[in-house]
């Protein structure tokens, strides 16, 4: 991004129209660029200098600037100084004080004095007195990221993303609306989504109709534009406040390039809400995946994208969740009514307390889950469990009420995986052929092999050896179910006992 003194608009019938540049200032570029490699191991001053006989040469110095300020965050400065800075005008300062400087042979007095002090140079001290100076500063190093032309595309986007901080609106078409409404999302800002002719629209609202102008909210408008021009396609519209005066700026594919742009990282979700939450219910490890930013929503002439949806594991069963967040009274409102046009879905809304919406979301036949600072799991746990009883009772309604699995021995988690459907829905069957031994299903033969071939005195591990050879891994409630306890002897492991062994 430039600084607003450089951006470069016309206002030519009223609208708002960057200044970009094309191939044809490709060889101002090198020339700037040529400034910089030159000035390697030089002040800042001489730099600037020379820049500035460029601009005096160009015909355009804002354009020169423009170039200089995108190519000075790519150079690094240092300070080259015999003695450190501060060291050297506290030792001079006071040298002069106990000289008395008032000619020139006193001031070559104080600075040998001061050097003494320093066991310096006078020379060295003289010339390190300042050295920590802005336009003393040394040019070190100059590594652009881009050559002439791809500083001119730089330049073109930087010059995009100025033009953008003063906006109020900004509405985007785009070949690609799903990495759009993510990148929006993640940079936290106010949207919705409108169905048009040309297609979807996603509308950002502006702080001016908020609260008010802030640069912080301008430059995530900025920053939203790099991952608009990832698109193949796309046309951004802005309505700019220019000094308090409404221009429209509008922004294609053809007058944005950037090479190799990135999509927005550095913020994962929209907020640290969001993503404390999502950490935390995946760590559950429930019959819910959970999706994040699913398919949009039909709301009326307008188009939702939930933040997130959980999917059932054992049916084609998907709940939808918005967490409705610090938002102003108008977003809340235009939300609500996004909300109550979505229809034959299932929806939860977790609702901050302080907004004060939850019984409007309710009213609206949605679930509302109340929360303060962060949505609690259980809240969001109970409210999917309404949806799961419904689901395990069906699919458990579909399953006979008898079940015989072909192995002799089997587990209820294979069972239910082998019908398709949650453990819950395969608990309430009976196992004509088999016993149940906690989780686990065993046909009466395999418990009789068992019994013979496990004795009290045995060791837990030798034990465990046999019931492996079985596929059985819950020791404990087979020895259990076969009369047997086991007896922990410490670090060295347990021998089997039985259970009225005393």
């Amino acid at each position: 991004m430039l600084t607003k003194d450089l951006l470069r608009v016309s206002r030519a019938g009223g609208g708002f129209h960057p200044q970009f540049v094309g191939d044809e200032r490709r060889d101002l570029a090198a020339r700037v660029l040529g400034v910089y490699q030159g000035h390697v191991d030089r002040t800042r001053a001489d730099l600037d200098d020379a820049l500035t006989d460029l601009e005096r040469e160009a015909d355009d110095f804002k354009l020169v600037r423009g170039f200089a300020k995108l190519l000075d965050r790519e150079a690094r400065f240092e300070v080259r100084a015999a003695v450190e800075p501060r060291r050297a005008r506290d030792a001079a300062f006071a040298a002069s004080e106990a000289v008395g400087v008032v000619t020139a042979d006193d001031r070559e007095r104080a600075l040998r004095r001061a050097a003494d002090r320093l066991d310096a140079d006078p020379d060295d001290v003289a010339d390190s007195l300042y050295a920590d100076l802005d336009d003393r500063e040394i040019l070190a190093e100059i590594d652009p990221r881009w050559g002439p032309a791809e500083l001119v595309d730089q330049y073109n986007l930087s010059l995009a993303q100025t033009a953008l901080f003063d906006a109020t609106e900004v509405r985007v078409r785009s070949s690609d609306p799903k990495a759009l409404v993510s990148a929006v999302k993640r940079l936290r800002l106010m949207y919705e989504v409108r169905k048009t002719d040309a297609g979807r629209e996603v509308v950002v609202t502006g702080p001016d109709t908020l609260f008010r102008s802030t640069r912080r909210y301008g430059t995530r408008f900025a920053r939203l534009l790099r991952t608009v021009a990832k698109a193949d396609e796309w046309t951004l519209t802005a309505t700019v406040d220019d000094r308090g005066t409404e221009r429209e700026m509008t922004l294609t594919d053809a007058d944005v390039s950037v090479p190799g742009v990135e999509p927005v990282t550095d913020v994962s979700y929209d907020s640290g809400i969001e993503a404390e939450f999502a950490t935390r219910f995946e760590s559950l490890d429930l019959d819910w995946d959970l999706v994040r930013e699913p398919e949009p929503l039909e709301a009326g002439a307008s188009v939702a994208i939930p933040d997130f949806a959980f999917d059932y594991r054992h049916a084609d069963f998907r709940v939808f969740f918005e967490i409705m967040g610090f938002w102003t009274p108008e977003y809340v409102e235009k939300k609500l009514s996004q909300l109550e046009a979505i229809d034959d879905v299932e929806l939860l809304v977790a609702v901050d307390e302080s907004l004060g919406a939850g019984e409007a979301v309710e009213a609206r036949d949605h679930r509302a889950i109340p929360y303060s600072g962060t949505v609690r799991l259980k809240d969001v746990r109970d409210a999917l469990r309404r949806y799961e009883d419904d689901l395990v009772a069906e699919s458990a309604a579909a399953l006979p009420d008898e079940l015989v699995p072909d192995p002799d021995v089997a587990t209820i988690e294979s069972l239910a995986a082998e019908h398709g459907v949650s453990e819950d829905a395969v608990e309430g069957k009976s196992f004509p052929e088999h016993d149940r031994v906690g989780r686990t299903l065993v046909r009466p033969a395999v418990l009789d092999d068992l019994d013979e071939r496990i004795e009290a005195g045995m060791s837990l591990s030798e034990a465990e050896g046999v019931l492996d050879e079985y596929g059985i891994d819950d020791a404990s409630a087979l020895l259990s179910a076969l009369g047997y306890r086991v007896e922990w002897e410490g670090l060295s492991g347990g021998t089997v006992r039985e259970r009225d062994d005393e």
